[in-house]
């Protein structure tokens, strides 16, 4: 078993907590990363910035923990922001329409021209944007 690529470090200051990570954010890995922000929140952190500048890869379990972070920070009358990310969490932010989530405003700075309903799961959320044409049957004997 090899070790996780992720290094995550963590500087607090009163209620504000800067994480930096390194490395690659993906199946094996974002459960280190969840810990640390759920920590962060148990800690009383109420501000947490998250530097993603040295990270090389992030999957879209990575953006689904972000967006879990997100809300349980919001709940907890904190703010998430996400800064530097790697070209392909900017492109996947930008595609699914979250990029309202990691500005660090209060849920009630929230622009008026973003939606102020709940903000749904983000299974729900991926299911609703990303709606998947019903997979062809196969063809008998033959391999898709």
């Amino acid at each position: 078993m090899s070790l996780p690529q992720l290094n995550i470090y963590r500087h607090d200051r009163r209620t504000r907590a800067l994480i930096t990570l390194a490395g690659e954010i993906d199946l094996e890995t974002v459960p280190l990363m969840r810990t640390a922000l759920e920590q962060c929140l148990r800690d009383g952190m109420r501000t947490i910035d998250v530097d993603l500048t040295p990270v090389t890869f992030c999957g879209c379990c990575g953006l689904n923990a972000f967006i879990e972070t997100f809300l349980h920070t919001t709940a907890a009358g904190g703010t998430l922001r996400l800064h530097y990310p790697p070209p392909m969490l900017a492109r996947m932010v930008e595609l699914t329409g979250s990029g309202y989530l990691f500005r660090g405003l209060p849920s009630t700075l929230v622009p008026a021209s973003v939606p102020t309903a709940p903000v749904p799961s983000p299974v729900a959320c991926f299911e609703t944007s990303h709606r998947l044409a019903p997979a062809a049957p196969a063809a008998s004997g033959g391999v898709l």
